[in-house]
């Protein structure tokens, strides 16, 4: 997610807490969007493995991690998992995880292009994001 703009840049979806998937999420970033200043993100294992660290190294990305209880400091990601819970998958009994995938990747659709959010002044993420990035590439920051 893009702090900014609240843009889900790249997401997986998986049912275990390897480090792969996220590793690819991030790749998908990184060459679809460039590359950000700083990555937040908690403390988890996937998060602070070599094979993850690594890859923001490598690009010259500055690695930022939330304090253990510091829910506040990605408050705009865990808003968007709170709403992607409530509205979408808690209502939802997905028979497989392809239909997860499927249902899940028109909700981030949705929630990208057109849902509107009042702190974005009334606009979509998409419309946000894309107005930043193409006018200010180099300042982008990844959640």
């Amino acid at each position: 997610m893009d702090w900014h703009s609240r843009y889900i840049v790249s997401w997986r979806l998986s049912n275990t807490m390897d480090v792969h998937f996220c590793k690819e999420a991030l790749q998908e970033a990184i060459e679809k969007y460039d590359k950000p200043e700083i990555f937040n993100t908690d403390q988890g294992s996937q998060f602070t493995s070599n094979e993850f660290t690594e890859i923001l190294v490598n690009n010259g990305i500055a690695i930022s991690m939330d304090g253990k209880g510091s829910f506040i400091d990605n408050v705009f990601i865990e808003r968007f998992w709170r709403s992607l819970k409530y509205e979408e998958v808690y209502l939802k009994a997905y028979d497989n995880t392809p239909d997860a995938a499927l249902n899940i990747g028109n909700y981030i659709w949705d929630y990208n292009n057109d849902r509107h959010h009042s702190a974005l002044g009334g606009l979509p993420p998409s419309e946000v994001y894309f107005r930043r990035y193409l006018s200010i590439e180099n300042s982008l920051c990844y959640y």
